[in-house]
């Protein structure tokens, strides 16, 4: 390869499309990454090192938590705090004296010496005291059966009364064991008997009280948000930080309160903020390719891009301590919704919003209000009906009430955990409403900009385009009016059709009554405007072949007025596709009359095209040859009409000018009973005026159904004898 083909192909691959993709998505987040760290700049203005350069003075009063102290608190009531004990089985115990009792009686029966009868006691018991234990085995062995009978009824009863008030690890400890059994003995108990029922109880008792750990853990939770958060107020005036004091975490708590970015900004904080947009770019842009493939295109994307840059470039300017509420985010949403789709609009606010919350440190409050406050205003926009600019003006209204209502909401709600100044509340309240409203005047007035800029078209600027006051319509009104009729006429069709089938009805009509705008040029060829001005049809003078090349050429023809009058690429797909690829089929035949059938190709008597793309340039198609075709009938019957909409159809489809629209046959099926039902209404008979008096008797319509000024006039007709001057 020399070096002049390196050159080429070097330069092929920077102009080729996926380089420009790529730049544009790396140029969009290396820009909203510089925009949001821009904030942290101002922040290393004034701390390095954590260590404040100049004092910092409170703006306003602020109530800023003590962290570090409130979780010190919190540690020591925690540990506060006693176990919780719950009871463990009590049988065991009780029958653990029994078997004991069992033993010592077993032992007494025995028919052996009472050496040995001692022996097998003192293995029972273990007492280190041996006096206390040849006591109580003495008293075992040699007293009467009544006597140690009744000293283990007593046994029980104690340790029934012992059990029943519980006993922890820390009372089983053997100084404290005494005692509990002394404070639960029962009545009427000698000193001997008290001797022998503690050596016995204190062979069988167990603690019956165990410590609870997850009832532990949760008594101490509750200690621990029971405890007050430690406050520190700083008021307004009150220096924040002096020059040359460490930053502790509670100073810098007060300054983010304060409205400043504590984030320290290095290459691992810059590489963290562009990972984060880099994300929610990508996952945006997935969102399109999957669910919005139409408007994965650089004019839509750019002006979402352009929006996104203003909005995240007004929060970096809005100056320390000023609310969030006065953010600009219904413009944003409005302007999104109109120039693409309400859904787009939303997911892209949503990522946006996830990656101001994170690079800005806003609060929850702010991102759950403009979260909530985005949904609802998406459901708002999307009933606009474009009829009247004023509709903007009230949605920006009705988001500003929703707006208002969920601040205090969130207000009233942290009212309930913390003193909260009704001032503040008041005050951002009021800033969510203007602010809304604001938003939509500005939207409003930013539109025309925003289309002029990025080449498209809003239902604004197409109810604009539609008004037949526009100098365009006006030229074909007087130049061309055989042809302003059509338009008309087929504009009618157009609409109801697109509304039937879910197109866009604004932009049918709109293409509609321009789509013959190239027949401005040599309007006395074309027949719709020669019976206006009354000359003779000028093509009997030419060859088929001239003729079909002054009509196919009214398309480009309205390129170029469309250009001269900077009319929109949308609707310039309306002027260049009505006609597709379709043969022009009156030249054609006069043609293969004049010179055979083998002389004559259809390829030569076509339209340039391209086919309808579009649901709404596949309707202008059909609709463009039915009006022309009913209208050519006499007096047409609804039969007749239906015939007719269904042969036009039929050799469209046929023909495979409808190949690459999106329409499908329910929808054929759906424009062709609109435009009969259309059609019908506009081909109905009408009765001679000579004859009114006498229709109207015909017909006896009910006196009630007219107003009295109508029968007036009916009479009046009758005594003239149908006058025209009457």
């Amino acid at each position: 390869m020399n070096k002049e083909d390196f050159f080429i192909k070097i330069r092929e691959f920077y102009e080729s499309s996926l380089v420009h993709k790529i730049s544009a998505f790396v140029g969009f987040t290396l820009i909203m990454t510089s925009l949001i760290a821009s904030q942290n700049f101002f922040f290393q203005n004034i701390i390095e090192n954590g260590i404040s350069k100049r004092d910092i003075i409170a703006q306003k009063t602020l109530t800023v938590e003590d962290v570090k102290r409130t979780e010190q608190r919190k540690k020591e009531v925690a540990q506060k705090v006693e176990p919780v004990l719950t009871p463990a089985e009590d049988d065991f115990i009780k029958t653990n004296l029994q078997t004991f009792q069992n033993s010592v009686t077993q032992i007494r029966k025995k028919d052996v010496a009472d050496s040995v009868k001692v022996e097998e006691l003192n293995v029972l018991f273990d007492i280190s005291d041996n006096y206390k234990r040849e006591f109580v085995v003495n008293f075992l062995l040699k007293a009467d059966e009544q006597s140690v009978h009744e000293a283990f009824d007593k046994a029980m009863l104690t340790l029934s009364n012992i059990l029943r008030a519980g006993i922890t690890e820390h009372d089983y400890e053997k100084d404290s064991m005494d005692k509990i059994i002394q404070n639960h003995m029962v009545s009427n108990v000698s000193k001997r008997q008290v001797t022998v029922i503690k050596a016995l109880l204190e062979q069988v008792i167990v603690p019956n009280l165990v410590v609870d750990d997850f009832a532990t853990e949760i008594e101490r939770k509750n200690a621990q948000n029971s405890v007050k958060p430690y406050e520190v107020v700083f008021q307004k005036g009150d220096k924040i930080l002096f020059e040359g004091e460490p930053v502790t975490r509670l100073k810098r708590d007060a300054l983010r309160q304060a409205g400043y970015n504590v984030y320290e900004l290095n290459w691992q904080g810059l590489a963290a903020i562009y990972v984060i947009v880099f994300i929610g770019t990508l996952l945006f842009l997935a969102y399109m390719k999957y669910f919005e493939k139409d408007f994965l295109k650089p004019r839509y994307l750019s002006i979402l891009a352009s929006l996104s840059v203003l909005l995240v470039l007004i929060a970096v300017l809005l100056p320390i301590g000023f609310s969030p509420y006065i953010l600009p985010i219904p413009a944003f949403l409005i302007i999104a919704a109109i120039f693409t789709k309400p859904r787009i609009a939303f997911v892209s606010f949503v990522m946006l919003l996830s990656v101001m919350t994170v690079g800005f440190q806003y609060d929850i409050q702010y991102t759950t209000t403009f979260l909530v406050l985005s949904l609802l205003s998406i459901v708002a926009i999307s009933q606009i009906r474009y009829a009247e600019r004023v509709d903007l003006i009230k949605t920006g209204f009705y988001i500003g009430v929703a707006g208002l209502l969920i601040v205090l909401s969130i207000y009233m709600l942290e009212k309930c955990l913390i003193d909260v100044s009704n001032v503040l509340i008041i005050k951002n309240c009021a800033f969510i409403f203007f602010n809304s409203l604001v938003c939509s005047i500005v939207a409003s007035g930013s539109l025309p900009l925003f289309e002029s800029t990025f080449k498209i078209i809003t239902p604004y600027g197409l109810a604009e385009l539609g008004d037949h006051n526009q100098k365009l319509l006006k030229r074909l009104q007087m130049d061309a009016p055989g042809t302003y009729h059509h338009s008309l006429m087929v504009s009618n069709l157009c609409e109801a059709a697109a509304e039937a089938i879910g197109a866009d009805p604004i932009l049918a009509r709109v293409g509609a009554l321009y789509h013959d705008i190239g027949k401005l040029k040599r309007p006395l060829f074309f027949v719709e405007n020669q019976s206006y001005f009354l000359i003779e049809n000028p093509h009997n003078k030419f060859t088929p072949r001239i003729s079909k090349m002054i009509i196919t050429s009214h398309t480009k023809d309205g390129i170029d007025y469309a250009k001269e009058y900077k009319l929109p690429q949308v609707i310039q797909n309306f002027i260049l596709q009505h006609h597709g690829e379709g043969l022009a089929s009156y030249f054609y035949n006069q043609a293969i009359k004049e010179e055979g059938l083998e002389n004559v190709k259809e390829e030569q008597f076509r339209y340039p095209g391209p086919k309808p793309n579009m649901k709404e340039t596949a309707i202008l198609m059909i609709a463009d040859a039915v009006e022309s075709a009913v209208r050519s009938l006499k007096n047409p019957t609804p039969d007749e009409i239906d015939a007719m909409i269904d042969k036009i159809i039929i050799e469209r489809l046929n023909d495979g000018q409808l190949s690459d629209s999106p329409l499908t046959l329910k929808d054929i099926k759906t424009i062709a009973a609109t435009f009969s039902r259309i059609l019908r209404g506009m081909q109905h008979n009408r009765i001679k005026y000579e004859n009114l008096p006498e229709e109207f008797q015909k017909n006896a319509m009910p006196a009630k159904l007219l107003d009295a000024d109508l029968e007036n006039k009916i009479k009046q007709l009758e005594g003239d004898g149908g006058d025209e001057n009457a």
